[in-house]
């Protein structure tokens, strides 16, 4: 298994995407700040970041439910706080219905939505395509 760059993934990004139940209408044409992880040249896992100024969203994390498990996710994260420290990133923010005890493992911390910077409120998944009920995560880099 690899983990790259998700150059040319568009169509497979949104394919598992839509199979998880994650939002995929919204992503960008180009997918400059996401990650993928490959076997054998089958998309198996992805994770993005919408990047605002100092500050990211981290989006669409998801993995193949044959692959779970395996810390496939852990290095797609990993990777993708890496992307994001490299690019000037000071803290990475979230949005999950079901993750949140997976990432205070890692490192984020539970806040309230009005402690989130007003460009990453004002994202399309931030502002209408997560539900009010989603728990807000942040982690300083």
């Amino acid at each position: 298994m690899i983990i790259t760059k998700a150059n040319n993934q568009r169509t497979n990004v949104a394919a598992l995407l839509a199979a998880e139940k994650l939002p995929a209408g919204d992503l960008p044409e180009q997918l400059d700040n996401f990650i993928v992880a490959l076997e054998h040249d089958k998309l198996i896992g992805v994770a993005g970041l919408e990047c605002y100024g100092q500050s990211a969203l981290l989006r669409s994390v998801a993995v193949e439910p044959d692959y779970r498990n395996k810390k496939i996710a852990e290095k797609l994260i990993r990777g993708i706080e890496e992307l994001a420290y490299f690019n000037g990133i000071k803290a990475i923010y979230l949005l999950t219905e079901t993750a949140s005890g997976y990432f205070i493992k890692k490192g984020y911390q539970e806040i309230q939505r009005n402690e989130v910077p007003d460009e990453i409120q004002g994202s399309s998944e931030f502002s209408f395509v997560c539900p009010q009920s989603a728990i807000v995560m942040k982690k300083i880099l």
